[in-house]
């Protein structure tokens, strides 16, 4: 490869890239009728859905704590060595299935149903007999949701934000109607099995309270029913504000009368995050109560353009938005190349991670916070077999990297109550991290089948975003206090873990699955559990390797990292190529149950890892195409969010018409009006995975030492540019580009260091202090 770019100007200065902007928002000529129509808002932990009903509005509310049960509820599976050394014996007797029920039988708690839940509704009863010029939007760039539209020809709109820095939902009226607002405001919250969950009244004339305790009375464990009947207590307060006409209550209704502007302030505080939750909702209202709506707005616009306005992207559409967001969709549907929808469901991504993960909350779930279920889908609760790892894959790239620091803070509590699991059941060190968990960090497998739950390879996958993040940031401090632990815990128990391959002794996981999939054994058998599935081995050698890089990083020399050395050197490798030039997802090329599954484990060495490189891994490199074109041919990436990761997988074979072709098929077929992505139904991780894909196809720094610029750039992104995307090594990179071609790119070094950087045969080196900048202009 040549080492310089051709033509290029080379400056170690500071260049103001021209980057043209256009605006990002979702915008509706009309109101919301499902809820998956309607616009989400959110502060990291308290959120809504705003649904725009002229007259009859409602705002579905949602609070990250809001679980059932609490810490000390459940114990462990009954499991213990000797059933897991049983199991062993059963697969190399080749008795998986004997294998797989002992597994589920002894090791999982089988199906549970334990949910994050809704908060409940706030409902708007207002006296419109007309409405015309109907408009409703999301602006992203201000994290405002505004509805808009005329009565009897006067103007009536309504404005509705989530504040961080004052943790409220504010939502402002203003009409210039004369009779201004008449109605009533109520908040309720659904029954749980018939049973009342919360009570409304009214505290004084401007003030409404609804308060209650989430419970799960069709709770299930052990795959049988369960009343839940203790959980999170929450106390929520809205509080009207207004200037003219009246507002009164009854015993559980605001009372609105002939009010031109007003504005509600609702705050919600639960047990989980504090003990004296009840008085903390006074305390927390009180900080906004007198508060004007420009002052709370500007601090929370200040304050989310401070995260949001990091990157920008554009990729060169020209034409203005003059398109509603459900017709762009309807449009790509048709064969529509739509670049502002591309652009904007990327900020979208940003958006929902923004307003579903801030320091100090829980991680977002499988519904980000936006739930509107007593029992969700899947719980809407934390799967470990890539659902929370892809919510998080847009993080660091798009320089939100602090936004990771619920999922650690999480995951380090999962890890401590794993050492549980690892020890009791297992008899083994380090920690057993499950493959689904919920708010109170439990740690047994789940699932009442095999294929479904008994994996214990989301330790490691989990461990790589550690890695990964130490790797953005060049964090030294996090790496020692934060990544070092937890990579030596994973790999402590994965070291116990490991046992002999009776081909040719080799050390693999055992029991073995491939997460939700299944093969057909030798007796003809739908089975799950093997010897060294592709996945886990891949998985451990990975968090292994992390692990010792880690250990070498910070000096450190322990018993464990000499054992994990010989181990790596003797474990058997998780990429087997088979004679048809796919890579194996099982030990051995077994008849595959569904060919078409959306789940592609088998390619986690290529993505997120970084095993498989064209580079160094020619052979596993092409192996990786083909496996892929196989499962597609059978039907693969029905979900949402597997048609993002394909996007993933595209960029990294660095084909972007590949890349593009399943862009087009992920805003075709797996978008809700509201740009929600479908598994179906509605699951956030596909919007994450998305952003991510179209980071990766612009920049990529998997490989060591190594940034690729506009790796994967399709043909219709043909003019575009980006400002702020970051690579490995802490690096933040602006570019532009024109018919296809890279035109200018500033790379700014945040730590001292060494990189090559390559784009379209070209290559540099780069030496780079602190703070300076490499420029060039093609």
């Amino acid at each position: 490869m040549k080492k310089f770019f051709l033509s290029a100007l080379i400056l170690l200065c500071q260049v103001n890239l021209s980057i043209s902007q256009s605006t990002s928002t979702l915008w509706y000529n009309q109101p919301a009728v499902e809820w998956e129509e309607g616009l989400p808002v959110g502060n990291g932990r308290l959120g809504a859905m705003v649904m725009g009903l002229p007259g009859r509005e409602q705002l579905q509310l949602n609070e990250d704590s809001l679980w059932p049960g609490g810490y000390e509820d459940w114990g462990l599976a009954e499991g213990r060595r000797a059933d897991l050394d049983q199991i062993r014996a059963y697969l190399l007797a080749g008795e998986n299935k004997k294998a797989d029920s002992l597994l589920v039988l002894k090791f999982s708690r089988k199906a549970v149903t334990r949910s994050h839940q809704t908060m409940g509704d706030l409902w708007f009863n207002f006296d419109w007999v007309e409405t015309q010029n109907y408009r409703r939007s999301l602006n992203l760039e201000t994290a405002t949701v505004l509805t808009q539209f005329k009565s009897e020809g006067f103007d009536v709109s309504q404005e509705v934000i989530a504040s961080a820095p004052d943790d409220a939902l504010i939502i402002r009226f203003k009409t210039t109607h004369p009779d201004g607002f008449n109605g009533k405001i109520t908040m309720s919250r659904l029954e749980d099995n018939g049973f009342a969950t919360a009570k409304t009244t009214a505290l004084n004339d401007r003030q409404l309270e609804m308060s209650g305790m989430i419970t799960q009375r069709k709770g299930q464990l052990d795959s049988k029913p369960l009343e839940i009947l203790n959980g999170v207590k929450f106390r929520t307060l809205l509080f009207a504000q207004h200037q003219s006409g009246e507002i009164n209550t009854t015993d559980s209704a605001l009372v609105i009368s002939g009010v031109k502007e007003f504005m509600l302030k609702l705050v919600s505080v639960t047990s989980f995050y504090h003990e004296d939750f009840e008085a903390e909702a006074d305390r927390q209202l009180e900080k906004v109560q007198l508060k004007s709506w420009g002052e709370l707005l500007r601090s929370h616009e200040t304050e989310y353009a401070a995260w949001f306005d990091r990157m920008q992207l554009d990729l060169g559409s020209v034409e203005p938005d003059n398109i509603p967001t459900d017709q762009r969709i309807e449009r790509v549907k048709e064969g529509v190349t739509d670049l502002h929808l591309e652009k904007l469901l990327f900020d979208y991504g940003r958006y929902l991670l923004i307003s579903s993960s801030r320091p100090g909350t829980n991680p977002a779930n499988l519904q980000g916070i936006w739930n509107k279920h007593i029992a969700a889908p899947w719980n809407a609760d934390y799967h470990v077999n890539i659902n929370l790892q892809m919510n998080y894959w847009p993080a660091d790239v798009t320089n939100l990297s602090q936004l990771n620091q619920p999922l650690f803070d999480f995951i380090d509590g999962v890890i401590e109550n794993g050492k549980n699991a690892a020890r009791e059941n297992f008899d083994m060190a380090g920690s057993m991290v499950p493959h689904t968990t919920d708010l109170w960090q439990v740690a047994f497998l789940r699932a009442a089948t095999a294929y479904w739950g008994s994996w214990i390879g989301a330790g490691g996958w989990i461990g790589r975003h550690y890695w990964d993040h130490y790797l953005f940031t060049n964090d030294k401090d996090f790496l020692e206090e934060r990544a070092f632990p937890a990579l030596e815990t994973i790999s402590a128990f994965y070291s116990d873990w490991l046992v002999e391959y009776p081909q040719d002794g080799t050390l693999v996981s055992s029991p073995s699955t491939s997460p939700e999939n299944q093969f057909i054994n030798a007796k003809g058998e739908k089975v799950a559990a093997t010897m060294g599935a592709a996945m886990d081995q891949q998985i451990i050698a990975d968090v292994f390797n992390n692990y010792l890089k880690a250990s070498e990083l910070l000096g450190k020399e322990t018993p464990l990292r000499k054992k994990v050395a010989l181990q790596l050197k003797n474990l058997r490798p998780g990429v087997q190529i088979a004679e048809d030039g796919r890579i194996l997802e099982w030990d051995q090329p077994y008849e595959e149950n569904e060919p078409g599954h959306r789940h592609m484990s088998h390619l986690y060495a290529f993505h997120p890892g970084d095993a498989i490189t064209k580079s160094e891994t020619p052979e596993a490199f092409a192996a990786v195409r083909k496996t892929l074109e196989y499962r597609l041919a059978n039907g693969g990436a029905g979900t949402g969010w597997s048609r993002a990761w394909l996007i993933n997988f595209s960029a990294r074979l660095l084909d972007g018409e590949m890349a593009h072709e399943h862009i087009q098929k992920l805003l075709s077929q797996s978008l809700y009006p509201n740009l929600f992505d479908g598994h179906p139904p509605f699951q956030i991780d596909g919007n994450f995975g998305y952003t991510a894909g179209v980071a990766e196809m612009l920049v990529q720094s998997h490989e060591d030492g190594l940034i690729r610029l506009l790796p994967a750039l399709p043909k219709a992104w043909k003019n575009g540019s980006v400002t702020g995307l970051k690579a490995r090594g802490n690096y933040t990179i602006d570019m532009t580009w024109k018919e296809g071609e890279l035109k200018t790119c500033k790379i700014q070094a945040g730590n001292t260091g060494k990189v090559m950087v390559y784009y379209d045969g070209s290559e540099m080196d780069l030496d780079l202090e602190r703070g300076q900048s490499f420029e060039i202009e093609l």
